[in-house]
């Protein structure tokens, strides 16, 4: 499945976000040091290419390791509080699906919940792998499907439109995945918030909030729609829930 993307609406939607995208960015942090930890402790090479960089958490993170790090992203407002923060050696506004890097000029290729805004997770990751020297290495994380289905369980008893964008499914990403001679661990994150307005900001916060598919009143929060999401919002003994299914990727060693 491919899916329809609208790069300018995702690029506003991170633009608006990036001032404060530190404070709600806490699955980031999570599926970022979990990456980390699957990343082999040797690297002999030293260039680097944080690919969809944020705010640069983990360029500078890479950086303090002695790596030689290149920031990408999307939003060039996202690059300005990246390079604010001193986080990486050189700054790149680019696109994951049409990246702006020689082949095989890299030695790593860092990509924490990033391929999603691809329209294509097969092309990215070739174009990731081109990028690569022969023996360079790729790490990334994604989201599949069932991610944020609180969210849309609690819409679908309001009305008929999207309001949770589409992902791959496990199955889907891990065949990718094996054709490009990558291997992949998945896992189920499971984040809970006091009420269903906390949730939603926390998907603002961090600019996930363009829709692939058109949706009704998709900026306007109505007060009475609120009330709603607050009675049909999935939740436990800690609160109300998201949920966020993740696929890390790695290169075959």
């Amino acid at each position: 499945m491919k899916l329809q993307i609208n790069k300018q609406a995702v690029i506003t939607a991170f633009d608006r976000a990036a001032i404060n995208y530190n404070n709600y960015a806490v699955l980031q942090r999570l599926s970022g040091d979990i990456l980390l930890k699957i990343a082999p402790s040797f690297f002999s090479g030293r260039l680097l290419l944080d690919a969809g960089c944020g705010t640069g958490w983990y360029s500078n993170i890479w950086r303090e390791r002695g790596k030689f790090v290149i920031a990408l992203d999307l939003s060039i407002e996202m690059l300005k509080q990246a390079q604010k923060n001193n986080s990486a050696n050189y700054y790149i506004v680019g696109d994951i699906d049409y990246l702006p890097i020689s082949n095989s000029s890299l030695d790593i290729i860092w990509s924490n919940l990033v391929v999603q805004w691809s329209s294509d997770l097969g092309r990215v990751l070739n174009q990731f792998n081109k990028t690569l020297k022969p023996n360079g290495y790729l790490l990334f994380s994604t989201l599949s499907e069932g991610s944020l289905k609180e969210l849309h369980c609690a819409w679908s008893y309001i009305d008929n439109y999207y309001h949770v964008n589409e992902f791959l499914s496990k199955e889907e990403i891990f065949k990718i995945c094996r054709e490009k001679r990558l291997t992949c661990k998945s896992q189920v994150i499971i984040m809970h918030f006091p009420n269903a307005l906390s949730a939603m900001r926390s998907l603002k916060g961090v600019g996930a909030t363009h829709i692939h598919k058109k949706c009704r009143n998709s900026g306007i929060l109505l007060r009475k729609n609120l009330n709603l999401l607050e009675t049909y919002w999935p939740r436990d003994k800690h609160g109300f829930r998201l949920s966020y299914h993740l696929i890390y990727g790695v290169t075959n060693l």
